[in-house]
């Protein structure tokens, strides 16, 4: 870890103790990144940034307050840790709300295990990003029907995260980031289709070959020339690996510490309940390696660990920070959040959902006539009852057998019926942090035409 996010981390902990706090904590997250831009064969854009930014968290007893800068010299360091203190004065006061105890910090405080950051300097040679860049759109341009490409490029970004709190807690850890993408325009008869192909990867030498961003994009555009609606009723409706993870993302709001204690989830009475179909297991393993959800310890300090959401269908734990678990006395699960300008909050990072064992094209024969759908837009999710509606576009599947592309419709249920009734493919692809394969609904309200 570089000297600078820890001294700054500690510094900002001792300067906050110094001016009043009883406790405290510090993030702070150093990052370089780079991006270019092409298009028509030409650099479009080509930008570079660097930055340092930290947040403070006082406590005065059971009052707190959370402050965030950018500027970080002495002057700073003071000016915030008063700014903290004085908002903490006049805090309401919140019994659960606090550091966590010495005993309960982890005790990996590296993370060089997981893998979690390349040599950002193999990455400096604007010559080879521009050849790239340039590749992924001539194979994008080369897809018959494909006319331009809106935009394609690469980014990539540096982080340096580090924590420190004055219950003796000091670790941190640095991250890369790599991306490759290419958003792609079909036309025909003067009607015009986009669809897009991003790929991340932590470690650049794991990137897919550039013309396969470039062609996958062309491809998706393409295929959505000349949609349809399609037919207003109810229907089977396969959620494709591109977007089912959304449907695991709702359930995970749903179980996090903050919803439930809050008394406004739609998952509220559902601990040891079936909510996902026998045999289905949701896990969180937060020491996979080279991905981007992977983490050595949580937004807390607590140690991170392996473990079921959701074992056999049944729910078996929510999602808890800290001070969630202390409101509903449970065992916190690791899953504390920091941002810099705000108390930490539940939320998880890797997910698996790796159950399935038909294929892709068994699930489409499996749900013979309905909708795949590839692309949602909008959200209407109702967080009392669990209430669904969305925007999508996709593929009208008849007979198990893909026939025509269509767009302008909604799909509309309840998570709960939805989440009970799912059918996973074994389509999940191993680098992404949520592992979460094609899913099949039997049975979503489809307004169409």
């Amino acid at each position: 870890m570089t000297p600078d996010t820890k001294s700054i981390a500690e510094r900002l902990v001792e300067t906050a103790r110094k001016y009043g706090a009883s406790a405290a904590d510090a993030a702070v997250v150093s990052t370089r990144s780079f991006s270019i831009d092409v298009r028509e064969s030409r650099l479009e854009k080509a930008e570079s940034s660097e930055s340092i930014q930290f947040g403070l968290r006082v406590f005065l007893g059971e009052k707190s307050a959370c402050v965030s800068a950018s500027n970080p010299n002495f002057e700073t360091f003071k000016e915030v840790a008063l700014r903290a203190v004085a908002m903490a004065n006049v805090a309401p006061r919140d019994e659960f709300s606090g550091l966590a105890e010495p005993n309960e910090l982890s005790k990996n405080t590296s993370g060089t295990e997981l893998e979690l950051c390349d040599d950002y300097k193999c990455v400096k040679n604007l010559d080879v990003l521009k050849h790239m860049a340039f590749e992924i759109e001539n194979s994008a341009l080369a897809v018959e029907g494909v006319t331009q490409c809106e935009g394609t490029g690469i980014n990539t970004n540096f982080s340096d995260f580090y924590m420190a709190n004055s219950n003796g807690f000091s670790a941190g850890y640095q991250t890369t980031y790599y991306q490759l993408f290419c958003s792609a325009i079909a036309e025909q008869n003067s009607y015009m289709e986009k669809d897009f192909s991003i790929e991340n990867r932590i470690f650049f030498c794991d990137l897919p070959q550039p013309s396969e961003i470039g062609l996958k994009a062309g491809q998706r555009a393409a295929e959505r020339l000349s949609p349809r609606r399609p037919p207003t009723g109810n229907y089977p409706v396969l959620f494709s690996e591109r977007i089912s993870s959304s449907l695991i993302s709702h359930l995970i709001s749903a179980i996090s510490g903050n919803a439930i204690t809050r008394g406004s989830s739609w998952m509220q009475d559902n601990l040891g309940k079936a909510i996902l179909p026998k045999g289905l297991n949701l896990r969180e393993d937060p020491f996979r390696k080279r991905v981007f959800g992977s983490r050595p310890f949580d937004g807390e300090g607590l140690p991170t660990t392996k473990k079921n959401f959701v074992e056999n269908g049944e729910l078996t734990s929510w999602v808890l920070d800290l001070r969630s678990s202390r409101i509903l006395k449970l065992k916190p699960t690791g899953n504390g959040s920091r941002s810099l300008s705000s108390p930490p909050t539940s939320s998880v990072g890797n997910l698996e959902l790796i159950d399935g064992t038909l294929s892709y094209e068994n699930l489409l024969l499996e749900m013979g006539t309905g909708l795949l759908v590839t692309s949602l837009i909008g959200s209407t999710i109702n967080p009392i009852t669990g209430d669904y509606s969305r925007g999508a576009s996709g593929f009208w599947v008849e007979n198990g057998q893909v026939k025509y592309p269509v767009n302008e419709c909604t799909i509309a249920g309840n998570l709960k019926d939805i989440l009970k009734n799912l059918i996973p493919a074994n389509d999940f692809k191993n680098h992404l942090s949520r592992v979460i394969p094609s899913l099949l609904v039997d049975g979503i309200t489809i307004a169409g035409k």
